[in-house]
């Protein structure tokens, strides 16, 4: 029930799914929101604090679910799902977690150019190392929304698949992603 079979994913891998689905959805919404923000408003610190904060507990969740993904079996494909399907289906989860990773390294590219850490929920500090490149904080800015906004395209993408799957093929897709199937 917790790991994956070959029919269906465990418990773990799909609360790692929509866990990380809700926070980055909600990081791109406060992210987007909190770009226009003066700095006479009550969240042009706290917005910021709280972006970065859960951004780097997705990048660790992130990394405990790639490490998951390693120890445990995958299940396997629908039977009618054709070769192209699942090769686009393959590469479009490649292409989520590469973006993934590309959205949270910027992002600490970004708040850590002048060498300051940042500080994740008053927990802890990650380190800053300042700046490698000229200009690190505005190219790892156009990298980070020009990723996030990939990422938001890929996945409504990913969301019309999975849902087609589910109304038009009537297959059992979407339900593998939402509920624990026993086999």
């Amino acid at each position: 029930m917790f790991r994956n079979t070959e029919a269906s994913y465990g418990l773990a891998s799909i609360l790692f799914h929509w866990v990380s689905a809700l926070a980055v959805i909600s990081l791109f919404v406060l992210g987007y929101w909190m770009v226009d923000l003066t700095y006479y408003s009550t969240w042009y610190k706290t917005a910021p604090y709280l972006h970065k904060s859960f951004g780097l507990l997705l990048l660790l969740l992130t990394l405990i679910r790639l490490v998951w993904k390693v120890v445990n079996p995958k299940p396997k494909a629908d039977p009618n799902h054709k070769r192209w399907e699942q090769k686009v289906g393959h590469i479009a989860h490649l292409a989520i977690y590469l973006l993934l990773i590309v959205i949270m390294f910027s992002g600490y590219l970004i708040s850590t150019a002048d060498a300051r850490g940042i500080w994740v929920f008053d927990w802890f500090e990650v380190p800053g190392f300042g700046s490698f490149i000229d200009g690190q904080a505005d190219v790892a800015g156009l990298i980070h929304q020009y990723a996030a906004y990939s990422l938001m395209g890929l996945t409504l993408i990913h969301a019309l698949g999975a849902i087609k799957h589910h109304v038009i093929d009537n297959d059992s897709t979407l339900l593998r992603m939402i509920k624990v199937i026993k086999s």
